[in-house]
C-alpha cells in the first residue's frame, strides 16, 4: 500500500507532495482509497463533504469504532503526515482479520477532505463542515490562489457543493474515533517509546497581517519618502520570534504575498499570514496581542496603513479522558512499560470530531521531529509497531 501512494502528487523537484483538494493528485488518493476499500470487501461511500469511507459491519447498528486520518497535503509536505493513519487503519484490519478477531461493533476508516487546507486557506475542511464547525456559507466563500472558489473546485471533480453541510446522522453513529499519525515533534524520539497517546491539542489560529504603503520606484524614490509595508513586515517577523519566545509558544509567518512583486518595485501590499500556538488559551492570546500591538506600531512609523484579519482559530482540544486511558490501558495491559501520554501543537480532524465524538490519537516516532517537509520520516519498525498499536486498540474496543 505505502509503495503505491509514494509517486501520488510527489514534485520531481522538491521530492515533496501536492496532494492538493480536489486536485487531479487528490483523485488519485481518492481512487486508492476506494480500491483498498472494494479489495477487503468493505462498504464504500462518499458522504456530502466528500469525506470517503469504508465500512464493516452494520452501518446503522451505531457506536462505530473509526480509525484513518487523510490523504492531502501541504506545499511540498512530507511522506508520512496524514497518509500513515490511513495505510495503517487498513494494515490494522488486515492484521485483525490474519487473527480471527471477531468484531461486535461496526469499524470504519475514513479519509477526510481537505485537512491541511493547503489550497484554501482553512484547515479540516471536510471534517469541519460534517461537525458543523464550518459553516455552508463560509464554505463557499473560500477561495484559492488563482481565484477559484470551493464549490467551483468541487464541481469541477465531480462532485456536487449544493450538497455539503453538516452531518448529524453520520455522527450519531460514531462511538469512538481514533486517528493514528506520525509525531510531528521529537517527544518520543527523546524518551526512545516507538509509539506514544495523545492528550491535547495546543489552541491555535492564522491571522493575515496586511500591510498597504506605496508602490514607487525602486531606483529613484529616496528613503525617507518611501510608504514601504515591507519594512513593516520584516519588523513584525522579527517581533513574531520574539514575543513567542517571551510566552513560551510558537509563531510563525510562513507565506507571504507581494503586489506589485517586482524586483525594482517598492510594495504597495505585503500581506503575510501568521501561524500562532501555544499550550494554553491566555499564552496564545498573550503572543498575538504582542504581535498585532508592534506590527501597528511599525506601520504607523513607517506611515502604512494595516489590517489584521483573524482567518480561523481552533480552541485548545482535551481529547476525551475515558477513551484516551483506555487506548494507553489497552497498549500497556501485556508490558510493564508506561505509554508516554503527550500534547501536541498540531491541529487534527480528531480535534475538529472531539465537540461531536469521543476521540483519542495515537503517534509514530518520528526521529528527526522534522514534519510539513519532504524530509518527514519514520522508520519501517516504528510504522510496524503503529499498525501493531492500532490493531490492539480496535479489538479492544470493537470486539468486545
Amino acid at each position: 500500500m505505502w509503495a503505491e501512494l509514494l509517486p501520488v502528487g510527489r514534485s520531481s523537484a522538491s521530492g515533496g507532495y501536492r496532494r492538493y483538494a480536489w486536485t487531479g493528485a487528490d483523485a488519485e488518493c481518492r481512487a486508492w482509497f476506494e480500491d483498498q476499500a472494494r479489495a477487503r470487501g468493505l462498504a464504500y461511500e462518499t458522504d456530502r463533504n466528500g469525506n470517503q469511507w469504508a465500512w464493516l459491519g452494520d452501518l446503522a447498528a451505531g457506536n462505530a469504532v473509526v480509525t484513518g486520518s487523510h490523504l492531502d497535503s501541504v506545499p511540498d509536505g512530507g511522506a508520512f503526515d496524514g497518509p500513515l493513519g490511513v495505510v495503517s487503519a487498513f494494515a490494522a484490519l488486515d492484521e485483525l482479520r490474519r487473527g480471527g478477531a471477531r468484531f461486535t461493533r461496526p469499524l470504519a476508516i475514513v479519509n477526510f477532505g481537505d485537512e491541511e487546507g493547503a489550497r484554501f486557506g482553512l484547515a479540516c475542511v471536510g471534517s469541519r463542515l460534517t461537525a458543523g464547525a464550518l459553516t455552508v456559507e463560509d464554505a463557499h466563500r473560500l477561495t484559492d490562489g488563482d481565484g477559484i472558489t470551493l464549490p467551483k473546485a468541487m464541481e469541477a471533480a465531480g462532485y456536487d457543493p449544493d450538497a455539503i453541510g453538516p452531518d448529524p446522522e453520520r455522527l450519531a453513529r460514531i462511538g469512538a474515533f481514533v486517528e493514528l499519525h506520525v509525531e510531528q515533534g521529537r517527544a518520543l524520539d527523546l524518551t526512545g517509546d516507538a509509539v506514544g497517546v495523545a492528550s491535547a491539542i495546543w489552541p491555535h489560529g492564522r491571522w493575515r497581517f496586511d500591510f498597504r504603503g506605496e508602490a514607487n520606484h525602486a531606483g529613484t524614490t529616496r528613503l525617507a519618502d518611501r510608504r514601504d509595508p515591507m519594512l513593516s513586515y520584516a519588523e513584525t517577523v522579527l517581533a513574531a520570534r520574539r514575543e513567542a519566545e517571551l510566552a513560551g509558544a510558537v509563531a510563525t509567518f510562513g507565506k507571504i504575498a507581494v503586489e506589485p512583486n517586482g524586483v525594482n518595485a517598492i510594495p504597495s501590499l505585503v500581506r503575510g499570514w501568521l501561524d500562532s500556538r501555544a499550550a494554553d488559551q491566555h499564552r496564545l492570546d498573550t503572543v498575538v496581542t504582542g504581535i498585532e500591538k508592534a506590527a501597528r506600531e511599525y506601520a504607523a512609523a513607517h506611515g502604512v496603513d494595516l489590517d489584521v484579519v483573524r482567518e480561523s482559530f481552533t480552541p485548545v482540544v482535551e481529547f476525551d479522558h475515558a477513551l484516551r486511558d483506555e487506548l494507553a490501558r489497552i497498549l500497556g495491559k501485556d508490558t510493564e512499560l508506561t505509554v508516554p501520554v503527550l500534547g501536541t501543537g498540531a491541529g487534527h480532524d480528531a480535534g475538529i470530531l472531539s465537540a461531536r465524538v469521543p476521540t483519542a490519537m495515537l503517534f509514530v516516532r518520528n526521529p528527526t521531529g522534522v514534519s510539513h517537509s519532504p524530509a518527514e520520516s519514520a522508520a519501517e519498525d516504528d510504522c510496524v509497531a503503529g499498525v501493531r498499536a492500532l490493531a490492539d486498540v480496535l479489538e479492544g474496543l470493537a470486539c468486545t
